[in-house]
Parts: C-alpha cells; sequence; structure tokens
C-alpha cells in the first residue's frame, strides 16, 4: 500500500517545492533587474553638475512625497504629492541665483 502512495505524494512534494522556488527566483531576478537600473540611473546622472532646478525637483518629489504619503496614506497620495513637490521644486531652484 506504501508503495502505491508513495510516488504520487513524492510527485505533489516535487510541484509544491518547485513552485516555490520559481517564485523566490522571480523576485531575485526582479531585485538584480531593479539594482541594476537603479545603477545605471545613478552613474548617468553624476554626468554633470545638476542645476538648481533639477536639485530642487529632486528635493520637492521627496518632500511632497513623503508629505503625500502621511496626509492620504495611499501610493496615489505619495505620487500627487511627490509630482506636486517636484514641480513646486523646479518653480523655485529655477529663481534661486
Amino acid at each position: 500500500m506504501f508503495l502505491l502512495i508513495f510516488p504520487i505524494w513524492h510527485e505533489a512534494c516535487n510541484a509544491n517545492t518547485r513552485q516555490i522556488y520559481d517564485k523566490r527566483m522571480n523576485m531575485n531576478n526582479r531585485l538584480i533587474t531593479a539594482a541594476m537600473v537603479t545603477g545605471a540611473l545613478a552613474l548617468s546622472a553624476c554626468s554633470s553638475t545638476p542645476t538648481n532646478a533639477q536639485v530642487g525637483a529632486t528635493a520637492g518629489a521627496v518632500v511632497g512625497g513623503v508629505i503625500g504619503s502621511a496626509l492620504t496614506g495611499s501610493t496615489a497620495g505619495t505620487v500627487i504629492g511627490a509630482g506636486a513637490g517636484a514641480a513646486a521644486g523646479h518653480e523655485i531652484g529655477m529663481r534661486v541665483k
């Protein structure tokens, strides 16, 4: 009786283990890709000195995103806050000498 059940149980166990392995590999691949893209963007951003408008837009986006997230607690609020902050920071940065 055991010999008849064992191959079925063993195959189900392998299928579940394979699914878990595939999910982990997929997450690892995404993490590696995100790290490579972030590194490439960081290196390309260092090619020249940023203008005041660029610095203002970056700072505004960060501050606006934090405030939008704190006020709404949602992703949409964070994105809207970051966009508004970037626009405001860009304008302020253009006027600073």
